[in-house]
């Protein structure tokens, strides 16, 4: 489906640029943005090194585990319906601590493995659990008190404070996971009586 989309939007402006007789510039314009996303990838690297780089440290000195007992708490009381000494708390645990500390690299396989031990606990039915589309609910607010990869892209582009956004981004993300978790409350059992 994100292809059509993308297809779409691709087909569309070569079409007005043909009409329109621009399609130099529509030409300049996606060769020049493909230039533009290959700078930003590389600008990245870095940040993403060093980020990767405090994450493995946090893991081997214990910190990123002592993290994620932080907020195994928080999670026994959104997963209720998941055993507090199951596996699937603590990989809940991790991949929430990784998105809070900015590390999405880290955080997709914490979460993929998280994924598994909650389909596990459920049987490996076809439907998703409670507990399973709640960890969906939070992943997709990204709950975020360290976005290093805004901070990196500020950084790159210039910014004389690259790090000025992070109070408000906390904020937003704070009140998106609030409205995801009660979104998840809320339709869940509208969704059971179908």
């Amino acid at each position: 489906m994100v292809n059509a989309v993308w297809l779409s939007l691709i087909a569309a402006g070569v079409i007005t640029g043909l009409l329109t007789g621009t399609s130099e510039a529509v030409t300049r314009a996606a060769l020049e943005s493909a230039g533009s996303a290959v700078t930003l990838c590389f600008g990245l690297i870095g940040a993403m090194a060093l980020w990767c780089g405090v994450m493995r440290i946090a893991e081997e000195a214990g910190i990123a585990r002592w993290l994620a007992r932080m907020v195994a708490p928080a999670a026994r009381l959104l997963f209720p319906s998941v055993p507090a000494t199951h596996p699937a708390i603590a990989a809940v645990a991790m991949s929430i601590t990784a998105n809070l500390l900015g590390m999405g690299n880290a955080a997709t396989p914490l979460g993929i493995k998280a994924m598994e031990e909650l389909a596990a606990l459920a049987g490996d039915r076809e439907e998703a659990s409670d507990a399973m589309c709640t960890f969906v609910a939070i992943c997709t607010a990204g709950i975020t008190l360290v976005p290093t990869t805004i901070i990196a892209i500020r950084a790159q582009f210039g910014s004389v404070s690259p790090a000025e956004v992070v109070a408000p981004i906390i904020l937003v993300n704070l009140l998106a996971t609030t409205v995801a978790l009660i979104a998840d409350r809320f339709f869940r059992p509208i969704s059971r009586t179908r």
